[in-house]
């Protein structure tokens, strides 16, 4: 029996509910409810799913706190303490790390809750290797650094703050301007954006191919059948890097974000 290679297929993952040869809306559930009002594909189900463990998780862990906690309390609070302690406390200080804590909590531990899905039997995709969630916990963290600036200066003083770099040649503003604008205004919630896609995405892609040239090899029964053993233990050595690039990839988000509002609590500084 020889085996069979197929590509990887991003349409049923990344692009869901296109319409086949025959009209049918296919990958999606509930589409002729309510004229698809409430459809979902796999990956918002993942992304649903990932939600209700996280609230669960965290419910459960912290509903009765005790001084001498249980494992599950002690794992929460680890959890919290990383954040407050090396993001939030480290980037802004104690006082406005409290102030933002909250927030910055709340986005580590959702990144971090959807992308342990990549490596997660049976989902095996991360909901942020799609552009829909890490472009909404971007605009999160955009709202926040403009709040935080606009809060402390007022809108025009803040902006002006972000965007004119002070002592320099009347003429130079011209160009630096429009570039301390995008950088700011445009580049920040764009490379939140594109960094954690990408990074998801590609992981999920290498796991894919080496899991499926695992299968291909090992059912050529020849002399290619050796090769399974070398694309499985390399399938499996990327699932424990993908496990790194998962608390990174919170961890790096959850901290930019800090970062940015830093950058806008002391605009006038820069």
């Amino acid at each position: 029996m020889k085996g069979e290679f197929h590509k990887p297929d991003l349409d049923q993952e990344i692009f869901p509910g296109y319409v086949d040869e025959h009209g049918n809306v296919v990958n999606l559930w509930f589409h002729d409810f309510l004229n698809g009002a409430f459809a979902l594909d796999r990956l918002m189900f993942v992304r649903l799913l990932m939600a209700v463990l996280l609230v669960i998780f965290f419910a459960v862990a912290m509903r009765n706190p005790k001084l001498i906690p249980s494992r599950l309390q002690s794992v929460g609070e680890m959890g919290l303490d990383f954040v407050r302690l090396h993001i939030a406390e480290e980037i802004l200080g104690k006082q406005e790390g409290r102030r933002f804590l909250p927030l910055l909590t709340a986005i580590f531990f959702t990144v971090f809750a959807m992308n342990l899905p990549s490596v997660v039997p049976g989902l095996n995709i991360s909901p942020n290797a799609r552009i829909g969630m890490p472009l909404t916990l971007a605009i999160v963290g955009y709202i926040a650094f403009i709040y935080a600036g606009v809060k402390r200066y007022g809108f025009f003083k803040y902006v002006k703050c972000s965007t004119v770099v002070p002592n320099l040649p009347p003429a130079l503003h011209l160009l630096t301007i429009p570039i301390e604008f995008f950088s700011t205004f445009v580049m920040r919630p764009a490379t939140l954006t594109l960094r954690l896609m990408a990074n998801m995405l590609a992981g999920h892609l290498i796991l894919v191919l080496l899991f499926s040239a695992t299968n291909f090899f090992f059912w050529q029964l020849n002399g290619w059948t050796v090769l399974s053993g070398v694309t499985l233990l390399a399938g499996v050595a990327f699932t424990l890097f993908e496990l790194l690039v998962i608390f990174l990839q919170a961890y790096i988000f959850a901290l930019l974000c800090a970062v940015y509002i830093e950058l806008s609590l002391h605009a006038d500084e820069h």
